[in-house]
């Protein structure tokens, strides 16, 4: 699994072998088990992450281009590649009604472009996701206004069952989500009766699935990659840092075609454990 970081450096630990993977004291390395060491301040990512939009004023039902530059003392800074794409851009309405993951392409001059048409007027967060050469991944959170009329509404009620192509996608163990501790996300896909397994799932992007949360509150971020499981076609491992409601997007691919069925939680406070206090998923932004 992946685990994702603010560039801030502050309190952060990383792998020596494999600095993608990040945590906190204490904490070992999912791929190769060493102890974490602190992020110095010289490895620590300072990427300015700068947007411009054209036109400057974007209009919801028309097509805009959003450029992302990456950059350090105003000079693009080189990515690596991470799930077969150099930049994943997550986006959401204010409502958290609608999701997006897209992937701005690289440009002759460094910065990254892409075209997206918002379906209504209001506030969009826009995540982009995106690893420095030999620095661990950061998220960066940004927001826009899309001028124009809305007809998008917020909807918060639990949701535990989203039936998109003709598949029923569960998260089984949605009403048992808690702070405080490493826990799984447990997703069954049913299609024509059947129960799915993970081999009736086509890799997408270098992963089983991508899992995206956020949180109504604050807007908190987490992006998951499923590892593998004999009972669930679609498991993950996550460590959620604040209490409230949160709407998750599962994305997964059949036949080459990538579906993404939504959830609604509510997450309780968890009791506190000593003996669970590191860091076992992945961090909110």
């Amino acid at each position: 699994m992946e685990q994702h970081q603010h560039s801030h450096s502050d309190g952060i630990y990383t792998c020596p072998m494999h600095p993608e993977e990040t945590g906190k004291k204490g904490d070992k390395c999912p791929k190769c088990g060493m102890d974490l060491v602190p992020v110095s301040d010289e490895n620590a990512s300072k990427v300015e992450v700068k947007l411009h939009t054209e036109p400057q004023t974007i209009e919801a039902g028309t097509s805009a281009k959003l450029t992302f530059a990456f950059q350090e003392n105003n000079k693009h800074v080189p990515l690596d590649i991470s799930h077969e794409m150099k930049v994943h851009l997550m986006i959401v309405d204010e409502n958290l009604s609608w999701f997006r993951h897209i992937h701005p392409e690289e440009q002759a001059d460094g910065s990254y472009t892409i075209a997206e048409t918002f379906p209504n007027g209001g506030k969009y967060i826009l995540f982009s996701d995106f690893k420095p050469q030999g620095a661990a991944s950061v998220v960066d959170k940004k927001e826009i206004i899309v001028k124009g009329s809305s007809d998008s509404k917020a909807d918060f009620s639990t949701k535990l069952v989203s039936v998109v192509d003709g598949y029923t996608v569960t998260l089984e163990n949605g009403k048992d989500l808690k702070t405080n501790r490493s826990q799984a996300l447990e997703i069954s896909v049913v299609k024509d009766g059947k129960k799915l397994t993970e081999s009736d799932i086509q890799p997408y992007l270098a992963a089983t699935a991508h899992i995206a949360m956020v949180s109504k509150e604050n807007k908190d971020f987490l992006h998951i990659h499923p590892i593998s499981d004999d009972r669930f076609p679609i498991y993950a491992e996550t460590h959620i840092k604040k209490t409230g409601t949160y709407r998750i997007w599962v994305e997964f691919q059949t036949n080459g075609k990538v579906h993404t069925a939504d959830f609604t939680v509510d997450v309780a406070e968890g009791e506190k454990n000593a003996h669970d206090d590191g860091h076992h998923g992945h961090h909110e932004h």
